[in-house]
């Protein structure tokens, strides 16, 4: 799947092939696992999925921006913003790197 989007048809497709699962149980197990993920990350929480990295939802101050074109300061109201910090694991893999097995706190730094 290298050089393309991978939708949420992709990743039923995947768990179609690979688990065994019908593709309406496929479509369905992968619908529930998004949306549990959706779920907490609304509520605040930290979702971490070991050897994969975690999804942390930040809060961000009130501050003054300025509108680049044109050089006036806009007041930009707080929010809260999703991140993402990709394991230890993932980032090797990315990086095409040998994995020398899986660190308990791979994520923790």
């Amino acid at each position: 799947m290298a050089g393309k989007t991978v939708t949420r048809a992709d990743l039923s497709e995947a768990v179609y092939h690979q688990v065994g699962l019908s593709r309406t149980e496929s479509a369905a197990l992968v619908e529930t696992v998004l949306s549990e993920i959706c779920a907490c990350l609304a509520g605040g929480e930290t979702v971490k999925l070991s050897s994969f990295g975690s999804f942390v939802v930040r809060s961000k101050g009130k501050r003054v921006g300025r509108n680049p074109k044109t050089g006036v300061e806009v007041a930009i109201e707080p929010r809260q913003v999703m991140v993402f910090k990709p394991s230890n694991v993932l980032k090797a893999k990315i990086n095409g790197q040998a994995i020398n097995g899986l660190d308990k706190h791979d994520e923790d730094d």
